[in-house]
């Protein structure tokens, strides 16, 4: 029988919020990734790294402002940082698990480049937001340096940059050689370093593509069977937080799409999961998405919670 395909976007809840807490996420987040193993899945895993890049673009920047002998470091270089510090933790918290149960399988982490338009409308609207959260105090200081800040969802303000649509994932033939052979790959980390591609010369860009956009198209690009999408709750729901409030288990594509019309999902959290849910979906027959909580993803697959998306 042919084992299920299944590509997992993990949430920020995944991997903590600074290194500490990171280690100690990372160690359940294997558990539930061992458990599908278990249950004769191939798992490749992608993550958010919001807080991570962030840390990383501040530090560096920190470190120009006090020595003569660097500079700053461009937003690619530290999603590429970024995507090696997250993924060798989940690859040694997912080796450990497996050696814990006495599984033989090998686990990698692709430092994953992914292709942008340079012409992308995103380039002049930026919205994606990156680094910790700050007052409405930092936010304002930051704007009148010229560094966009918006707020995040009622959590508070961050910095902004683009978030150009992924095109090209330029190491998907290592990862589908890798998935090919066994491996549990972490690939995709942060959405990929963002890339354009000048006569074959491929240039880092300030951006950040979003992280559930990429794994859509690395999910189809790797004929996947189910793209789990984690996050802070177990289902989606429409008119969120108020007394009409409903969870929903089952969406067609054309259902979601008329939700996204009434304005349902918050444009700084849910909305762009749910365009990547159907985007997924939508692209060959037998996809599914489904969005729920880590701890619930073996129960989502097996019909038992989550909202699933399909055609």
């Amino acid at each position: 029988m042919k084992k299920k395909r299944v590509v997992i976007a993990l949430g920020g809840n995944a991997l903590g919020k600074n290194y500490e807490e990171q280690k100690e996420a990372v160690a359940k987040t294997a558990k539930v990734i061992v458990d599908l193993v278990q249950q004769d899945m191939e798992i490749i895993i992608t993550h958010g790294n919001g807080p991570q890049v962030g840390m990383i673009q501040n530090a560096m920047d920190q470190l120009a402002c006090t020595s003569e002998d660097y500079k700053e470091t461009p937003l690619p270089t530290c999603v590429a940082m970024s995507q090696g510090y997250i993924g060798i933790d989940l690859q040694n918290a997912i080796k450990y698990e497996l050696y814990s149960r006495e599984m033989d399988v090998k686990v990698s982490t692709i430092l994953s480049q992914v292709e942008v338009d340079k012409e992308d409308e995103a380039f002049r609207n930026p919205t994606k937001p990156i680094g910790r959260f700050l007052t409405k105090e930092e936010a304002k200081k930051n704007e009148e340096n010229g560094i966009p800040c918006m707020e995040d969802a009622g959590r508070g303000y961050r910095i902004v940059v683009a978030s150009p649509m992924p095109k090209r994932i330029r190491e998907l033939q290592t990862i589908k050689t890798l998935v090919d052979a066994g491996h549990i790959v972490i690939t995709c980390g942060g959405g990929g370093i963002p890339v354009v591609n000048d006569g074959g010369k491929l240039s880092g860009v300030s951006a950040v593509i979003d992280k559930d956009n990429v794994s859509s198209l690395l999910a189809a690009e790797l004929d996947a069977d189910y793209l789990i999408i984690l996050t802070a709750v177990e289902k989606v729901a429409i008119n969120f937080g108020k007394e009409n409030q409903r969870w929903l288990s089952d969406l067609t594509v054309d259902e979601a799409r008329e939700y996204i019309a009434q304005d349902q999902f918050a444009k700084g959290s849910m909305l762009p999961k749910i365009e990547a849910a159907i985007r997924f979906a939508e692209s060959a027959e037998g996809r599914h998405t489904l969005i729920t909580l880590l701890d619930k993803a073996a129960d989502g697959i097996a019909g038992k919670t989550g909202t699933v998306i399909h055609k």
